[in-house]
């Protein structure tokens, strides 16, 4: 099996001192001012973009209920556009599929029920 070799062990690894410890602290002060998170991720960064994300209330006016409801219906007849609706063909062939379906489903609950029934009077009498 193939042994790994630790930074610092091969001779040629010229990349020994491409980070420092040093590099890599901040000063005490600011990392006291930092949110803590427990997932290790760097939640400094994501505090500023989120506050530069989010939209303040003054930005975007309220709309009224009507004009919600009509965006509501306009988004509904866009969404309903990019359905891909089936042929008559394909609807009466699904459609007869369905119906089969749930006959074979009720057949089988049917003598189930049937069986269980006429156990339990032979059981019980």
């Amino acid at each position: 099996m193939a042994e790994r070799k630790r930074r610092g062990e091969d001779p040629a690894d010229d990349n020994l001192n491409d980070e420092t410890f040093e590099d890599a602290v901040e000063d005490e002060d600011d990392v006291a001012d930092e949110p803590v998170s427990r997932g290790g991720t760097a939640t400094l960064s994501k505090a500023k973009t989120e506050e530069a994300d989010s939209p303040s209330k003054e930005k975007k006016p309220r709309r009224g209920p009507f004009a919600r409801l009509g965006r509501f219906f306009r988004e509904v007849v866009a969404e309903l556009r990019k359905v891909i609706w089936p042929t008559r063909n394909e609807l009466l062939t699904y459609t007869a599929v369905v119906i089969v379906f749930v006959a074979v489903m009720m057949t089988i609950v049917a003598l189930l029920d049937f069986g269980f029934a006429k156990g339990i009077l032979a059981i019980f009498g």
